[in-house]
């Protein structure tokens, strides 16, 4: 069952006031993700608190590189089910994680960050591999 919408509205807002495009359904994720060649962030974000303490400030922190994807795309696991579910398949090779944050291009994972590769982590270790892999495929 989802979560109330009312409890992770902030989580969201946390990534669309950064630019970064939400896809609440398997559709939009689709029309979204399926032609993609650029480099593109997909973000699944997530209600724990990893996510809040490490890869959502990771996330905003990474942005602020001069290199970056050109589209920044996320998902809310535990919410938009058939979007997270939908965003998975792009995610090639990987175990569902969440958060997890992934740098697509091409329609291949790029680089890939786990939830075992964020918990634990500190945000600023984490926004430095996303820097990392932002100059290196962006």
């Amino acid at each position: 069952m989802p979560y109330p919408e009312m409890m992770i509205a902030p989580m969201r807002q946390e990534l669309t006031r950064l630019g970064v495009q939400e896809m609440k359904s398997a559709e939009e994720v689709r029309a979204t993700l399926g032609e993609a060649s650029e480099p593109t962030l997909l973000v699944v974000n997530s209600m724990c608190g990893c996510a809040a303490r490490n890869a959502r400030p990771a996330v905003a922190m990474a942005l602020q590189n001069d290199r970056k994807p050109v589209k920044l795309t996320t998902v809310f696991a535990g919410q938009d089910l058939d979007a997270t579910a939908a965003a998975r398949q792009y995610i090639h090779g990987y175990p569902p994680s969440s958060p997890s944050i992934a740098l697509l291009k091409d329609g291949d994972v790029a680089f890939m960050l786990e939830r075992h590769q964020i918990e634990g982590r500190s945000a600023d270790a984490i926004a430095e591999d996303l820097v990392n892999a932002f100059n290196q495929y962006c």
